[in-house]
């Protein structure tokens, strides 16, 4: 597949200006402090994964609206003191699945918290948390154009504030080094991992892989696959409502996240994506406000750099955060 986007040097230099509406600060303030109000302890029941080397707790903390969320925790056994947390966010129609799954992170010594993404779970790994907020006004099918219409009803402001309430969760945990916690994820679970590295305190670092939800209009006018595929096929037929979604995606777009997050960061970009353009990656790795790499996979799509990704992300960690014990 030829690349279908702007040149490496381009990218590179490549600094759109963002659509921040004024009260964007203020808008996930507010989101914030409401979902505080829920403030009933995370709860973590042990799991019998059939595993010796990982212990494994059942994860349930309330997030948005205080609605319960769903994970995994998983902490190395032979962890004697608090040990450096990541937590991780996952690819759109993926749901926690098993813990097995997960098992990179406690392997190479970290407690990983695995956050179940609401709603979702139904075409890749099963889920195990529900959305039970509604949409007044009508979407397409999956759950990109859920509530678009409005900022406030929008399913983004759910999710994110989840990822920000699943840092608070696992700092709770004593296994868990408090200072030491990481966001991480790829695809949409990039674009969460850029929400959270933005809005939740004290995050120490970033893993983002080829994020989505960021730079929308661009994304929209370069490729029409997966997630933009569903605001594409909304807008196509909603032609009187552009402005206003867009309008709702400028409080959700990584983008403007990026431009607020101070905790190093590692991305990843596939030269030949055609889910999440290049230059939307770009976009957000290029406003980013601290510390910064990526790592260009020329000849990839959407996979990116795959398992040759986790070596650098393995030693990015290490560079931020230290020694694990």
């Amino acid at each position: 597949m030829p690349e279908t986007d702007l040149p490496l040097d381009e990218l590179r230099r490549y600094l759109p200006d963002r659509q921040e509406p004024p009260d964007f600060d203020a808008f996930w303030a507010a989101t914030l402090a409401e979902a505080r109000t829920h403030d009933r302890p995370a709860e973590f029941t042990p799991h019998d994964a059939r595993l010796t080397e990982v212990r494994v707790y059942d994860v349930r903390f309330p997030g948005y609206a205080g609605d319960p969320v769903a994970g995994w925790l998983l902490v190395p056994t032979a962890a004697r003191t608090p040990r450096p947390c990541v937590v991780g966010y996952l690819g759109y129609g993926g749901g926690r699945g098993f813990p097995y799954e997960w098992l990179t992170w406690p392997a190479a010594g970290y407690v990983h918290l695995l956050m179940d993404t609401r709603g979702q779970g139904g075409s890749l790994q099963p889920g195990a948390t529900g959305d039970p907020h509604g949409s007044a006004g009508s979407s397409s099918p999956g759950m990109v154009t859920r509530g678009i219409q409005r900022p406030e009803d929008y399913y983004y402001r759910r999710v994110f504030t989840d990822a920000v309430r699943a840092v608070d969760a696992a700092r709770a945990h004593p296994a868990v080094d408090r200072e030491r916690v990481v966001v991480a994820g790829g695809s949409q679970g990039g674009g969460i991992a850029l929400a959270a590295a933005a809005l939740a305190d004290g995050v120490r670092a970033a893993v983002i892989d080829q994020p989505s939800l960021c730079h929308y209009r661009r994304a929209l006018s370069v490729v029409e696959g997966n997630a933009y595929r569903e605001i594409w096929t909304y807008l196509r037929t909603h032609r009187d409502q552009v402005e206003q979604v867009f309008d709702t995606l400028s409080y959700f777009d990584g983008v403007n996240f990026a431009a607020r997050a101070t905790a190093p960061a590692l991305f990843a970009v596939g030269l030949m994506d055609d889910i999440c353009p290049p230059s939307t990656v770009f976009a957000a790795h290029n406003h980013y406000a601290g510390p910064k790499d990526i790592q260009v996979w020329p000849y990839n799509r959407h996979e990116g750099g795959g398992q040759h990704q986790v070596v650098h992300q393995l030693d990015f960690l290490r560079s931020v955060l230290g020694e694990v014990g």
